[in-house]
């Protein structure tokens, strides 16, 4: 058989020299789990055994499937790398902590079989994988997967009085339930938002931007402690793992965004400070948007996918029918990073691009 006459061009994704930095992929997999320690220890101090159930159901249904994934396509078993076991952290973390494990588990399934190993494993993934799995158990079983429970612990003082009926576990064990059903802050946020625009006060129990910061409110495991996150996430850009530019201009975005339509709106001056602390933004800004494999390459780039981001998520936060809009903004600019790439990348030095990328 002859050659090709048009062989295929070489991939060059940046110009030379390329300097090894000595780490691995179970090196930087041990350094990102280390930093979700926090958001781990937070999430079990607020939601006690609830949450340790759905994190081990997701754990190890990730590195169940990841292994007999791999034995099925006779690939070699990587599951010492640490990586299905982060997939299915940052997964859990992105769950309701009543959720049931058997579901938990099927969103390992779709995290590691549908986000990942379809596309060839880890390195080719085009979507972030914990989101695959959170975007089909939120569009299969949208019922559950938007049902919120208090949590079991506080932290300081509870604000008002409604507030503090709302997420008091002591007042809910009196009257005999083990858990029940409460709105996040943005659910009532959207309320107060209607409230407003009639001339009304807030919902009185919202909660005080005290609880939302520490993390004392109804929501996903990981996306109630903001110190949590914010440690974890410092962590990796002293780390280098993280570029600082995806989750600043995220944030930055978002605030900017909500900020203006808030002062437009006459709504006061806490608004803005509620989608910032609120739903999944700041776990989506340091360890889900910032994956390796579905965000840009380049610096440009990444301030590029940064601010699409934060628009996506205020467009869906404030005129979308879902109050949350962080799991579905990374996965639309994850399937926009291939092109970003190929706009934005890196002249080498004396180089000059071609007419035809101009």
């Amino acid at each position: 058989m002859k050659p090709s006459q048009n062989p295929a061009p070489p991939v060059i994704i940046t110009p030379s020299p390329h300097v090894h930095c000595g780490s691995t992929v179970s090196k930087a997999m041990r350094d990102v789990l280390l930093a979700l320690l926090p958001a781990v220890l937070a999430s079990l101090w607020f939601f006690r055994l609830q949450g340790l159930t759905v994190i081990i159901a997701c754990c190890l249904s990730a590195v169940f499937f990841e292994a007999v994934c791999q034995k099925v396509m006779n690939r070699p078993v990587t599951i010492k790398d640490g990586s299905a076991l982060l997939t299915g952290l940052l997964l859990a973390l992105c769950l309701p902590p009543a959720l049931s494990p058997l579901l938990a588990a099927f969103g390992g399934f779709c995290a590691i079989v549908i986000g990942k190993q379809v596309f060839g494993g880890l390195g080719n993934n085009i979507f972030n994988p914990a989101h695959i799995g959170r975007a089909i158990l939120l569009a299969s079983m949208p019922q559950q997967m938007t049902t919120w429970t208090p949590p079991a612990a506080s932290f300081g003082s509870v604000g008002s009085a409604a507030y503090a009926q709302a997420v008091s576990s002591a007042t809910w064990a009196a009257k005999g339930a083990d858990a029940v059903s409460s709105a996040t802050p943005l659910a009532l946020l959207r309320t107060s938002e209607a409230l407003w625009q009639k001339g009304g006060a807030a919902v009185d129990a919202l909660p005080p931007l005290q609880q939302m910061f520490f993390g004392n409110i109804p929501g996903s495991l990981g996306e109630t402690s903001v110190p949590a996150i914010l440690l974890g996430g410092l962590f990796l850009i002293w780390r280098g793992h993280v570029d600082w530019r995806i989750p600043v201009y995220y944030l930055l975005t978002v605030f900017v965004i909500t900020g203006a339509y808030g002062f437009f709106h006459g709504y006061p001056a806490s608004f803005p400070f509620y989608h910032l602390f609120g739903g999944g933004l700041m776990i989506g800004a340091f360890f889900m948007a910032t994956d390796w494999v579905t965000s840009p390459l380049t610096k440009r780039g990444r301030i590029i996918f940064a601010l699409g981001l934060g628009l996506l998520t205020a467009l869906i936060r404030l005129r979308g029918g879902f109050v949350e809009g962080v799991c579905y903004s990374i996965l639309l600019m994850n399937m926009l990073t291939p092109l970003i790439d190929r706009y934005v990348h890196i002249v080498p030095f004396g180089g000059r691009r071609r007419k035809d990328e101009k």
